[in-house]
């Protein structure tokens, strides 16, 4: 495999968990160039699990830049436009606005998570990686991946859940707001 073949291989799914980790298509491109450089310096050629190698060098860069930068919101609008985008370009009107409301509960919830947690679920659901990948990327064991998944996956059902509760009962925004806090 040659350096453009490897490249054109990862390259979408690199960029893909880095635009979900970081929330900025520019900061995305940048952070997956620099995965790619420090993938090409380094004996690439006699990596076994080269998918698994990589996906472990972009999460961390990608939580070196989360650590640099803790806000995340201007980031998160970024992401949020993207969607609605999407939406646009699919649905009706009462789709696109049940997709907005729920999309931006939805990432305002995620991005509350620790970055350990949230770390696992972007790996898990939008880099489409098994567990035992997950635990090779970020070096702690399979047990620890499903642990941090249940826990994430537990904690936003729970918030997700006293939401609908607060909205089907019509109750203002401010009061969700200052109880979730």
């Amino acid at each position: 495999m040659t350096e453009h073949e490897l490249f054109n291989t990862y390259n979408k799914d690199v960029y893909r968990t880095c635009l979900y980790m970081l929330k900025n298509i520019q900061d995305a491109e940048d952070v997956c160039h620099d995965v790619f450089v420090t993938v090409f310096r380094q004996d690439w050629r006699n990596v076994t699990h080269l998918k698994t190698w990589i996906m472990r060098i972009a999460m961390n860069h990608c939580l070196n830049i989360i650590r640099k930068n803790k806000v995340k919101s201007d980031k998160q609008d970024q992401l949020q436009n993207l969607h609605e985008h999407e939406a646009l370009a699919k649905g009706s009107v009462d789709g696109i606005v049940m997709a907005k409301l729920s999309f931006a509960e939805l990432e305002k919830q995620l991005q509350k998570l620790p970055d350990k947690l949230l770390s696992v679920v972007t790996l898990r659901y939008i880099g489409d990686l098994s567990v035992a990948e997950i635990a090779g990327i970020l070096n702690i064991r399979q047990g620890t991946v499903r642990t941090r998944l249940h826990k994430a996956l537990k904690l936003m059902r729970k918030k997700l859940e006293y939401y609908e509760k607060v909205k089907t009962r019509g109750e203002n925004h401010f009061e969700y707001s200052r109880i979730q806090g």
